[in-house]
């Protein structure tokens, strides 16, 4: 039975915090309704004229909101701009506040912005996510730690906070590049493959990940993946209306720095431009859609996007609950696939 899961988005900064939580508790709530066992939300700051509430303390109040059979995550959390010694005790912590119910999502972060005004080298990034992933797995392992990393060290310390999943919280690490796949091999428990990489291209991704695992003697499964969707009544009423609520943003992502749409028209020919990875049409066309990808491909779970800045809080409810009377239902009946 495929778990499926939703991608909660950003919003605009004109939505007042207050209302954006109040959206985002009646959003999950129908998430949970409409069977989707897992809730994910990304990541920024000072972002301007969109608003990410930030996810450590957001996903610890959700816990409240849902069931047992509900799993938070980050997608992404950019680990690098962290200390991993807080970062370590904060994700321990949530652990515990969810009874172990968290997935670490982790990324390197796009937006050199965002490292400047922490005051860490852009050009670092890689080489401090591999460090914080090996340190942070030590800090919540060991009775006592010592380390001597290029950017951190400890000496004999102590960790006081475990989190409730052993050995450790599940780490499933993002990224569009290949190496990004290779990193989750290295060091992660999952690759969190993103919206628009196409089927081919994470047969390859997920394919590097199983070789890592291998090196490590780490057994390889399922694998978590993205995608961005929408149903309506005709194909060419969901291209339209994913133009309306989305074509904004694929663009904001090109301007801040996100390159994975490079070499496409996103301007004048924005639907052959997500063609190869949004899942656009009928409930019939999506599912059939979303069907052969996990069973084409060892996925699970699977987290689909419902929501764009554009959208109500109404309208993001409405799409939920059309997938889960209209889609759902057919990809939890499909047992997921366990290899490539």
């Amino acid at each position: 039975m495929v778990q499926v899961g939703v991608l909660l988005s950003d919003v605009p900064a004109s939505v007042t915090p207050a209302q954006q939580f109040r959206d985002v508790v009646r959003i999950v709530h129908a998430a949970e309704d409409n069977d989707f066992t897992y809730v994910v939300i990304g990541q920024h700051f000072l972002y301007g004229d969109l608003r990410w509430l930030q996810p450590v303390p957001l996903l610890a109040r959700i816990a409240a909101e849902v069931g047992p059979d509900v799993r938070l995550a980050t997608q992404i959390l950019i680990a690098p701009l962290y200390h991993p010694v807080i970062l370590a005790e904060e994700i321990a912590t949530l652990d515990v506040v969810t009874e172990g119910r968290f997935i670490f999502g982790v990324g390197l972060g796009y937006r050199p912005e965002e490292f400047d005004y922490f005051g860490v080298p852009f050009k670092e990034r890689a080489a401090r996510m591999d460090e914080s992933l090996t340190l942070m797995k030590q800090l919540w392992t060991e009775d006592e730690v010592n380390f001597d990393g290029r950017f951190w060290q400890l000496n004999g310390v102590k960790p006081h906070i475990r989190p409730v999943q052993q050995p450790h919280v599940p780490i499933w690490v993002g990224g569009h590049a290949l190496a990004g796949a290779k990193r989750a091999g290295r060091l992660g428990d999952g690759y969190a493959c993103p919206p628009e990489t196409t089927v081919p291209e994470a047969r390859d991704r997920y394919q590097a990940v199983k070789e890592g695992f291998a090196e490590r003697g780490k057994a390889f499964g399922p694998q978590p993946m993205r995608r961005n969707i929408l149903v309506a009544d005709t194909h060419e009423q969901a291209i339209v209306e994913y133009a309306r609520v989305a074509q904004g943003r694929y663009i904001t992502y090109a301007q801040r720095g996100l390159d994975v749409m490079a070499g496409t028209d996103l301007q004048g020919s924005f639907a052959q431009a997500v063609a190869g990875h949004a899942v656009l049409g009928t409930a019939e066309e999506v599912t059939k859609q979303l069907v052969d990808i996990v069973t084409e491909l060892p996925v699970e779970p699977l987290l689909v996007r419902p929501q764009w800045p554009p959208m109500s809080a109404d309208e993001t409810i409405a799409a939920i609950n059309r997938l889960g009377r209209e889609v759902v239902p057919t990809l939890r009946a499909v047992a997921p696939r366990t290899d490539i």
